[in-house]
This record gives C-alpha cells, structure tokens and sequence, in this order.
C-alpha cells in the first residue's frame, strides 16, 4: 500500500476489487528488450527537458503498457506502439497539466496540427523541437509499417483521443461538470481505444475486413472494452489529478455530481457501472465468438488483453502508484495492491438506464 503524502485522498487509496474473470496477468517475453530500445529512442530525441521529467516520463510504463495489453506478438510493431506512448503520455502531461496558461483554444489548435501532421507529414504545422521531431519519425516509420487501412483506422484514434481532451478542456475552462450521459459518451474518447487496438492487431497481424470491424455487434464490444478501459482509468488516476481545480473530469467527480455526493460516497457508484459494463462484454463477446472466424476470434481474445493488461499496468505503474502531485520523483515499486472478485459488484444484466450506452445491449441476441 501507498502512504498517504500531502493532502487527504478523496477516495482513500485501497481501490474496490476488480471484475475481470478473464485475467491471465501475461506480459510479452521481450518486455525488457523492448523497454530499452524505446527509452534509448526517448533519450535520442530529447523529449524529455530534463532529468525530472524524464523520471516521470518514464514511470508511465509505457513498454509495461504496451507488452500487457500485446502480450503476443511481433517485437518491431511493438517497439513503435511503446514510443508513441511515451511520445503521447508527454503531450498529453502538457494538455492535462492545469496550467491556467493553457486554454481550450492553445489545446483545439495543437490538436488540429498533430492531427494533420499525422496525415500530412512534412507539412510544418507544428514548432520545431525535440517533441515535433520525434513526431516526424514515428509517422515516417509508421506510414511505412502500416497499410492505408491500418493507417485510417490509427488515424481515427488519435483523433478520437485528441478530440476527447479537448471536450474535456472545454468543459474546465466554462467550470461545467459534464452530465452521466454526456460523460460516459463522450469521456471515453480520450483513453485512444482505437489508437492501441490498431497496434494490438498490426503486431498479431489480425486483419479484419471493414465490414466485420465496423459491424455494430462489433463496435459495440470494442466500444465497451473502451469505457471499462477508461473507468479503470479514472479509479488508478484519481490521486493523480485531484489537485486541480475545478475537479477533474472522471467517473467518479461525475457520479458524485449526479448523485450529490462525496467522492468517496460515488467510488461505489462508479465500481458497479463499470461491472456492469463488463457484464455485456462479456456476453458480447461470448455470442460473437460463438460463429467468428479465425480473425475476429483473435480479435476478440485481443480485446480481453487490452482489458486485463490495462489493470494490471495501472497497479503497478508509479504515474499512479506515487502520483507527482505527491512526490518529488516516482517512487518505484510502488503499488495500489489490488484484488480480484469472481463476480461483479452490480450482477444485473439489464442495460444501463443512459441513452448514449443503450445500443450496446441491443446487439445482444435474445
């Protein structure tokens, strides 16, 4: 467990157990290889100013992210997927920082050149510096690597991620607590779902057709994959980011919102939607599978990576383990220590009473 430093946690630092019947706690084999070359390309490009904010570049994990979430797979993909992670934590570290210097225009504007730089290499959107610079590589090697397909869809979900940041910087710079419905809709965008499943698929060479992929049966478990992803997120990062005024934009602060009440009184709240959430995945998955070929089969076995390997990174992450705005540097070894549960926290299997969720639960047979 963590000692508590500074101010009092809201919630408290033992976190509900998890909901997750599929975790098998697997790691790819060449997570350590994979880790150096990637720190050592960090380090070639100067991302990180200085020796602080390389310590707390690097206690993100992102090779320990990436390696769980692929624990299979080619290492070359692999290797790119951890450096655009270290690349987009860094940015996204600007874009969450707080700073009252940074407003929705600043974040809107960056976004839209990151974007059209991802599209459009060489198009000088964006200031020289060691960040741009190791931009243009990852998108040189990546256009390189990927089909126009791939690409497409890596596209989306870094739009998807810079799109939600900008939602959510919106809503701060008015002081507006976004609603349940709108939140869940629109929160989720920012964890980069497709932005990591492109890779997870490139570097276990799953292919599916467009039509599989964007099927609504299809959309809707990987959208739910998405949203437990993103919950999890929000209950290991709560610590992290509970300095910031106005609150920050989690599940939490929004159920406390909806419900009025306190944080620790919604953590309950937050726990059971996100079991309840699992509970269609899970279905989802199971009927899908139960007719798909060899290649949505590994798609949906991909898709249960990404969930598990998400947990079980965050535990153990010092980004969230020994948040910064508790410590001068990450403590390593650091842990929240979790538990599993063998079954959820809300065992009904009614859908959501929130609109923007309901045509999850409609793709379920009868």
């Amino acid at each position: 467990m963590i000692a508590e430093h500074g101010h009092t946690s809201r919630i408290g630092w033992q976190l509900p157990p998890f909901y997750c019947p599929f975790n098998e706690g697997l790691v790819h084999p060449k997570v350590a290889e994979l880790e150096q070359r990637a720190v050592e390309w960090t380090d070639t490009f100067g991302i990180y100013p200085d020796a602080v904010e390389r310590a707390w570049g690097l206690a993100t994990h992102s090779a320990d992210f990436s390696c769980r979430i692929i624990p299979y797979g080619d290492v070359e993909p692999l290797l790119l997927f951890i450096q655009w992670n270290y690349w987009a934590n860094a940015v996204d570290d600007w874009q969450d920082s707080g700073s009252s210097t940074i407003s929705t225009a600043d974040i809107t504007d960056h976004s839209v050149r990151l974007a059209r730089a991802i599209e459009a290499p060489g198009s000088a959107m964006l200031p020289p510096g060691p960040l741009t610079a190791a931009l243009d590589d990852l998108v040189t090697r990546t256009r390189a690597m990927l089909t126009p397909f791939q690409l497409r869809r890596f596209t989306e979900g870094a739009r998807d991620w810079l799109f939600g940041a900008g939602w959510q910087a919106a809503n701060a710079e008015r002081g507006v607590m976004p609603s349940l419905n709108d939140f869940v809709a629109v929160g989720a965008l920012a964890n980069g779902t497709r932005f990591s499943l492109t890779w997870s698929d490139v570097a276990n060479g799953i292919g599916l057709p467009p039509d599989v992929l964007y099927s609504p049966p299809v959309q809707a478990v990987t959208d739910a994959a998405g949203f437990i992803v993103s919950a999890d997120n929000d209950l290991f990062s709560y610590n992290k980011d509970d300095d910031q005024e106005p609150w920050e934009q989690n599940l939490i602060n929004v159920l406390a919102h909806h419900h009025s009440c306190s944080p620790r009184e919604a953590l309950p709240a937050a726990v059971a939607l996100r079991d309840r959430v699992m509970t269609l995945f899970i279905r989802l998955r199971t009927q899908l599978a139960r007719d798909a070929d060899e290649q949505l089969g590994r798609y949906l076995d991909a898709l249960g990576h990404y969930v598990a390997g998400s947990v079980e990174w965050q535990n153990l992450a010092p980004r969230y383990a020994s948040p910064r705005n508790r410590n001068e540097l990450p403590v390593e070894g650091a842990s929240f220590g979790i538990t599993y549960r063998d079954t959820p926290s809300d065992p009904s299997t009614e859908p959501l009473p929130l609109p923007a969720l309901a045509w999850w639960w409609r793709q379920l047979e009868e």
